[in-house]
């Protein structure tokens, strides 16, 4: 890689842990700022809206705007309206990202009604055996199923959690279904960030936490790889992994140190 036109950030666990500053985190994204390299925030976090994570950052010290960030929802909502407009979606997900929807038709939990489109979001408390059965009726009536991210489990406090990826096997094994991936790991997600930042996959950096999704799904589609070993990185799942990162990194707090190495081409 001979220049850096761009660098794409996962949020969770490589920025931030439960919404709590990494160390370094900070220093780093200012860093970024300073040498005027663009960026974008790609995240599939579902829990939730673009303003909504961009102030939690801001006020946590990171120089990030909603108009830096992109996430899976956001996407999701402008698939649905290009290739379902006006469908019924049934909504599974923990927390409000209504705002994230707009354009998008949510019917009631309790509606009965064949609903023409399963939209599984984040995992929570809310994907209970009774919603978990009511999503697979609409499946069996011919609904089609749709994930803003199929992440099998995800960093927090207290933890690594069980995520949606997990209940998505399930439902897809069930209903004999295969799920539509917005977010990450899906080409589409990766080209319209590249979009937003003006930017070629070849001169671009993917920098997350997750092997699979962030990491290898980037160097996919023509991007550079960076893996950091903080929120859900295991060792593991680095040495069982189905390819090779371009650079591994203790933390988001080295990028900087990367950038002095690949010869950044903007000022």
């Amino acid at each position: 890689m001979e220049q850096v036109g761009a660098v794409l950030i996962d949020i969770d666990g490589v920025l931030t842990v439960s919404w709590k500053p990494l160390p370094g985190a900070v220093e780093a994204m200012r860093h970024l700022r300073e040498r005027r390299i663009p960026l974008a925030l790609l995240t599939n976090t579902t829990s939730r809206t673009r303003d909504a994570i961009a102030t939690v950052l801001a006020e946590a010290g990171f120089p990030v705007t909603a108009e830096d960030v992109l996430t899976a929802p956001a996407a999701t909502a402008a698939y649905l309206t290009e290739h379902f407009p006006g469908a019924r979606c049934l909504l599974l997900n923990s927390g409000d990202i209504a705002d994230d929807l707009a354009g998008v038709t949510l019917i009631a939990p309790d509606d009965d009604a064949p609903a023409d489109v399963v939209i599984a979001g984040g995992a929570g408390p809310e994907f209970d055996y009774a919603t978990l059965n009511r999503a697979f009726a609409h499946l069996q009536q011919g609904a089609r199923l749709v994930a803003m991210h199929r992440n099998l489990y995800w960093r927090t406090q207290s933890g690594v959690a069980l995520d949606t990826g997990a209940f998505l096997l399930g439902l897809e094994r069930a209903a004999d279904v295969e799920a539509e991936v917005i977010g990450k790991p899906a080409a589409a997600f990766f080209a319209t960030a590249l979009s937003r930042v003006g930017a070629a996959a070849s001169e671009t950096l993917m920098v997350g936490d997750d092997i699979e999704s962030d990491v290898l799904a980037a160097q996919h589609n023509g991007l550079t790889g960076v893996l950091v070993k903080t929120g859900k990185y295991r060792r593991e799942a680095h040495e069982g992994a189905s390819g090779t990162p371009d650079h591994v990194l203790d933390s988001f707090a080295d990028v900087p140190c990367l950038l002095d190495q690949l010869r950044p081409a903007r000022s």
